[in-house]
């Protein structure tokens, strides 16, 4: 059966240990082992919105599994004059082994992963950021040596793809998840449900205490743009600052899913303080995903 990652939903406890595993042996092999799951396979790249990391890390991901990378534009597509999700999805199946796709919409992800015959993989909508989880977890597996009973703190709206897809990774791993928000940014509750583990705090300096991971992200995400000026002002108590990181300790690492807007949603002193693990969690989106691709494109 065809399995898809639209989002971290779609995965189990033990898909996260097989991910990790594999993305952290490819990772100490990178360059040394001949490794082509990919070979004779095409993966198409749908994007809609901009990306740096995104487009790159799946593009040489891909590559290095020995498959061959199709960038399309979403915007030059038929899909983006008039063709429905449905039928693109069923023309791309005859061509591809797998779709990557990077867009608005959840539901047209969704909707694509329904009538596609091969693997769908999120690779960014409005509501949810998979990949770039798997990526946070995989660091933070790497600098605490587990998962299970850390504690990360993330600041900003409460209801970013980056919040709902953290949400859902708190479902699938017991860390304490914290998510300093304004009100009327706090997490939709129906995401968090019952979970003991995930809790919503509106003070930004009590939300810190002993955390050991502090997660940012841009305050204006795209599509949001008429907002920016309301949101600056609602978000600006929220800054991920030299205050917050001595409130949650020294043993704090700075997260961020990039790029980073210095000198708003993060100080420029604390993105290039010795806390500042954002990097190594950027690199690690090309690993998390070759070792996806790996699993889900057979």
């Amino acid at each position: 059966m065809k399995k898809d990652l639209l989002t971290l939903g779609d995965l189990n406890a033990g898909d996260l240990q097989e991910i990790f595993e594999l993305a952290l042996k490819l990772k100490r092999e990178r360059g040394q082992v001949d490794f082509k799951p990919l070979r004779g396979k095409s993966v198409g790249l749908i994007f809609a919105k901009s990306s740096t990391r995104t487009r790159v890390s799946f593009e040489v991901g891909v590559a290095e599994l020995g498959g061959t990378p199709l960038y399309l534009d979403q915007g030059r597509m038929q899909v983006g004059r008039g063709e429905t999700v449905a039928d693109t999805a069923r023309v791309l199946s005859r061509y591809l082994h797998g779709v990557v796709i990077r867009t608005y919409s959840q539901a047209d992800v969704e909707e694509l992963g329904r009538f596609a015959d091969i693997p769908v993989i999120n690779a960014l909508t409005d509501e949810f950021h998979p990949c770039q989880i798997l990526a946070d977890l995989l660091t933070i597996l790497e600098y605490s040596g587990k998962i299970e009973g850390t504690k990360l703190v993330f600041y900003g709206d409460g209801r970013s793809n980056i919040a709902n897809s953290l949400i859902k990774a708190a479902h699938l791993v017991d860390f304490e998840l914290v998510i300093a928000a304004p009100a009327e940014f706090s997490p939709d509750p129906a995401l968090v449900g019952n979970a003991a583990n995930i809790r919503w705090e509106e003070d930004p300096i009590r939300a810190a205490k002993d955390a050991d991971y502090i997660y940012t992200d841009v305050w204006v995400s795209m599509g949001f743009e008429e907002e920016r000026a309301r949101r600056l002002k609602v978000f600006a108590p929220y800054q991920v600052n030299r205050a917050v990181m001595q409130a949650a300790g020294k043993q704090a690492k700075l997260l961020h899913c990039l790029p980073a807007h210095r000198g708003e949603e993060v100080s420029a002193e604390v993105m290039d303080s010795p806390a500042s693990i954002v990097f190594d969690e950027a690199e690690n989106r090309l690993h998390v995903q070759k070792a996806v691709m790996t699993l889900l494109i057979r």
